[in-house]
């Protein structure tokens, strides 16, 4: 974070947590943090072209846009490990993809539209890049999913000049509603397509996104509170490249539980900081053995392996396995509805 300004982080810290879903939203970052609107768009633009900063936009549940999806895991001969990568990466259901330090070298989340069967599209992409073994380890239960990044310590000043009020106009987020989980109505599907661009950096990035999906801009608001609420719509605000926030190191940490303690442990990893995404999938012994996954992010090598052996008492395993990333073959946002 060094390589951050105080400005600058506190600003990426209210992009990823406290984005303003109103008409302005730059007014009301600058308002939060004693600028002049432009001074915020322009260090946004300047945030994207430097690095950190990725994308804003929204970030959907999957399954309730009626997509399947799955981690998969390949086996590749090392040296045709970049050729197989490159294969996957172009199948457009891809968002992220990575070789890791481990015999399962290649791994990658795959998502298809409704009607598309996805375990036959696992099999024939793994076909048709001839690897040597493959598991696809879909989500049974997802313990936390929260990629945001802690940017502003206990040196820095508050992050906002007063507290923005809750409430629609001024632009708060709604945490989601508790019961039953609803599918995507297909009124709603202009508003997905709509909402995960990434907002433009015009005075009214709403309208401009409306604008472009036949909608008005007090429509798409009020469907993203909607969404929100519903829990459909996980978070609006920022995605970072971990690095260039200063999150130099992350490794995949994998954990073999008994079946009785799963979810207690799934819990406590949750709980950590540290983690950002904590899932129980299923596993494949004795080849893959291991079923609950941990995403594991520090600033540096050592604070990662403090971490991931705090994680270690927490869970108790009977067997665990930690998995560095070697290389980002691809990192994007799916992309939904679009032919």
């Amino acid at each position: 974070m060094a390589d951050l300004s105080r400005e600058d982080r506190l600003l990426l810290e209210q992009l990823q947590s406290r984005f303003p879903l109103c008409a302005r939203p730059y007014a009301e970052l600058a308002r939060r943090l004693g600028l002049a609107e432009g001074q915020v768009m322009e260090r946004i633009r300047a945030l994207k072209e430097a690095g950190p900063l990725r994308q804003i936009g929204a970030i959907f549940d999957t399954r309730r846009l009626g997509y399947a999806s799955t981690l998969v895991a390949m086996a590749v001969e090392p040296a045709q490990l970049d050729a197989v990568a490159d294969v996957v990466s172009r199948h457009p259901g891809v968002s992220h993809n990575y070789a890791r330090a481990h015999r399962f070298n290649l791994w990658f989340t795959l998502a298809v539209p409704p009607g598309v069967d996805l375990e036959r599209e696992v099999a024939a992409l793994a076909g048709q890049v001839g690897v040597l073994e493959a598991f696809s380890l879909p989500t049974r239960r997802a313990f936390k999913v929260d990629v945001r990044f802690d940017l502003v310590d206990a040196s820095d000043e508050p992050a906002t000049q007063g507290a923005t009020a809750e409430g629609r106009e001024e632009g708060a987020q709604v945490a989601p509603v508790q019961g039953a989980k609803e599918a995507l109505a297909p009124r709603d599907i202009p508003f997905v397509r709509a909402l995960q661009e990434d907002l433009p950096l015009v005075a009214r990035p709403f309208a401009a996104l409306g604008e472009r999906e036949g909608v008005g801009e007090r429509a798409l608001l009020d469907a993203a509170h909607r969404l929100l609420a519903s829990g459909i719509l996980r978070r609006y605000g920022a995605t970072l490249r971990h690095r260039e926030a200063g999150y130099r190191a992350n490794a995949m940490a994998v954990w073999r539980v008994p079946e009785g303690r799963v979810e207690a442990a799934g819990r406590a990893a949750a709980g950590r900081r540290e983690v950002s995404h904590c899932y129980e999938r299923p596993a494949y012994p004795p080849a893959w053995p291991y079923q609950l996954f941990t995403m594991v992010h520090a600033h540096s090598q050592e604070e990662l392996e403090h971490a991931v052996a705090a994680l270690g008492e927490l869970i108790r395993p009977l067997d665990a396995a930690v998995l560095p990333t070697v290389r980002e073959y691809k990192k994007v946002r799916l992309r939904y509805f679009i032919e």
